[in-house]
């Protein structure tokens, strides 16, 4: 039976579900982070990604504030403040025929934001 993606993807982030998020993705996902200069190959990498901005960006100011969608892809943008700054972005995300993501594309504005979630990214991956 194919996965809801898009429905199971807003439960996995709400929840902050590093275990649904891996059941999410598909083996050969490829993430695409606005500040690493190559694309990310692997469930590992991209789930260690993603749990990151999880415990980052997912904060309580967090939320979706455009949805757009098909039956292959969805483009979802966001707003939150980190440290007094606004951060907008945009997930792009492609699920296979079984629903799996095998592509997360983020992309986010501005210069300040970029630099804020760099930071804050860095330093829980060093942790973690």
């Amino acid at each position: 039976m194919k996965i809801d993606t898009m429905k199971r993807w807003h439960e996995v982030a709400q929840a902050k579900d590093v275990e649904g998020l891996r059941q999410l993705l598909a083996d050969d996902v490829v993430f695409h982070s606005p500040v690493v200069h190559t694309p990310q190959e692997g469930k590992a990498i991209t789930a260690k990604y993603l749990e990151a901005a999880f415990n980052v960006l997912n904060n309580e100011s967090f939320s979706y504030v455009r949805k757009m969608q098909d039956a292959e892809n969805a483009i979802l943008e966001f707003r939150l403040e980190i440290d007094g700054i606004v951060v907008n972005g945009v997930d792009m995300i492609h699920w296979n025929d079984e629903g799996l993501i095998d592509d997360f594309k983020v992309m986010i504005r501005p210069l300040k934001a970029i630099n804020v979630i760099h930071q804050g990214m860095g330093a829980w991956l060093a942790s973690n």
